[in-house]
């Protein structure tokens, strides 16, 4: 079931609907690739600079699929090889109510932020090399009172967890 908030991104007013589920949008349309890691009943946070505890994920690099993305930023963000990525849903980022919107600027009107459940292959030794300076494990019903987002990250949460238990 789709859910629809509004949130306030450094002063712009974006419009934000969780779409499980859904078909993988147009690729130009994709502005982000995000994973939700799963290990032994736990999902993996990364600790983002400046942004708290989050789900791991970023921009789609030239010639890069959103899977290809995913698994890279699961191990730069978190140093943890991933397997198996499968695509739950998106969040779709409108900015048609958002008086700061550029329409020459790096995102389009409406794009969309991938997320994928995907199996920890290989936890490697944390380096922080990266934005990020920590990874932690936490239960899934936890992840609200650490994750530093919007409510649709909880849904999206769920939404994984039940996505890998119907894979067991």
């Amino acid at each position: 079931m789709a859910t629809t908030i509004y949130a306030d991104w450094g002063g712009h007013y974006v419009k934000l609907t969780w779409l499980p589920g859904i078909n993988s949008p147009d690729p130009a349309l994709v502005t982000s690739v995000h994973g939700v890691c799963i290990d032994q009943g736990k999902i993996m946070l990364v600790h983002v600079t400046g942004r708290g505890f989050n789900l791991p994920g970023g921009h789609v690099e030239e010639g890069e699929s959103p899977e290809e993305t995913v698994i890279r930023e699961c191990m730069e963000e978190g140093y943890v090889k991933c397997a198996n990525p499968r695509l739950i849903g998106a969040i779709q980022v409108s900015h048609e109510e958002n008086p700061k919107f550029d329409p020459n600027g790096r995102y389009p009107l409406i794009g969309y932020q991938l997320f994928y459940q995907a199996d920890v292959a290989e936890c490697l030794p944390y380096l922080r090399e990266h934005e990020c300076t920590s990874r932690i494990w936490v239960e899934p019903q936890l992840s609200a009172y650490v994750m530093e987002d919007h409510n649709l990250a909880y849904l999206i949460v769920e939404e994984a967890v039940r996505h890998a238990d119907a894979l067991t």
